[in-house]
C-alpha cells in the first residue's frame, strides 16, 4: 500500500492542484496522491495553462472539499499551502509540512501580470515538491544489497 499525500489550500483551484500534478507525474508510483480546499472553488484556469507549458495536464482535476476524505483514505502525510500567518496546525500525520506559497488567483493586473503569477508559483512548487521528495528517500529505511559469501 503506497503511503497517501493529501495538499491542502483554502480553495483548491491552482496551488494543490499544482503541486499534485507535480508529484502524481514525478513519484505518482510510490504516493496516492490527492489535493482538497477548505473553501474549494473551481480549478483556476491559468493553473491548467501554465501546468500545460511544463507537459502536465490537470484539466481533468476537479476542486474537492477536505471533508470527501474524512473517513475515506487515511494519509500519512499533509502539505499545507498559505501565508505563514495562515498557517494551521494538523496532528496525526506522520509528516506535517506547511509551503508559504502566495495564492496567484489573488493576484491583479492584467492578463501577463496575472499569467506571470501563475508561472512564478508553478515554478515555486515545482521546487518544494522536489525537495520534499528528496526528503522521503533520506528518510525512507535503508535497503542492503544481499551480500554473498564463498563457501
Amino acid at each position: 500500500m503506497r503511503p497517501a499525500v493529501l495538499f491542502l489550500c483554502t480553495g483548491n483551484s491552482a496551488r494543490s492542484q499544482m503541486a499534485e500534478g507535480f508529484l502524481r507525474r514525478w513519484a505518482g508510483d510510490r504516493f496516492d496522491v490527492c489535493s482538497a480546499g477548505l473553501i474549494p472553488k473551481a480549478i483556476h484556469p491559468l493553473a491548467v495553462q501554465v501546468m500545460k507549458e511544463v507537459g502536465i495536464s490537470i484539466r481533468a482535476h476537479r476542486s474537492k472539499h477536505v471533508r470527501e476524505f474524512l473517513g475515506e483514505k487515511v494519509f500519512s502525510h499533509l502539505i499545507t499551502f498559505g501565508d505563514q500567518e495562515d498557517r494551521v496546525t494538523f496532528t496525526g500525520f506522520t509528516d506535517c509540512v506547511h509551503w508559504a506559497v502566495e495564492d496567484p488567483a489573488v493576484v491583479t493586473g492584467n492578463e501577463a501580470t496575472r499569467l506571470e503569477a501563475f508561472r512564478r508559483v508553478r515554478d515555486r512548487i515545482a521546487v518544494c515538491v522536489q525537495g520534499w521528495l528528496e526528503s522521503q528517500k533520506a528518510l525512507a529505511p535503508a535497503r542492503t544489497r544481499p551480500s554473498v559469501t564463498n563457501p
